[in-house]
């Protein structure tokens, strides 16, 4: 009955964005599938799918999440009203936000600590 889907937008869902828009889209999506999961990049380009889809807000009985985290991207990809670059400027800040939360914080023995300022 529901579709094979997690809380937040996951990175194996990045492949289903690449054809959807430009060029320069589609060269960032490309670019970010090349880089390891835990990449900041591609951190970053999944926050920012995030965001866009309103992952925090979806129910796991709601219909966006009976169909699935890509379908659900690929729904507001084709949806969204701005341009490409302006895809870019999100993902850029998403980028500065992913590396500012990084440069605070640690990951050690598998627990995230905060490091002093």
């Amino acid at each position: 009955m529901y579709a094979d889907n997690e809380l937040l937008f996951p990175h194996h869902a990045l492949p289903s964005l690449r054809r959807l828009r430009g060029p320069q889209w589609q060269a960032l999506v490309e670019r970010v599938m090349t880089l390891a999961e835990w990449h900041d990049e591609t951190l970053a380009l999944m926050l920012m799918m995030i965001r866009l889809n309103g992952c925090l807000a979806c129910e796991t009985d709601s219909y966006r999440a009976m169909r699935g985290c890509a379908t659900c991207a690929l729904q507001t990809l084709r949806r969204y009203k701005g341009s490409d670059q302006e895809l870019i400027d999100a993902y850029g800040q998403a980028l500065d936000d992913v590396r500012q939360f990084a440069a605070h914080h640690s990951i050690m023995n598998g627990l995230m600590t905060t490091e002093p300022a």
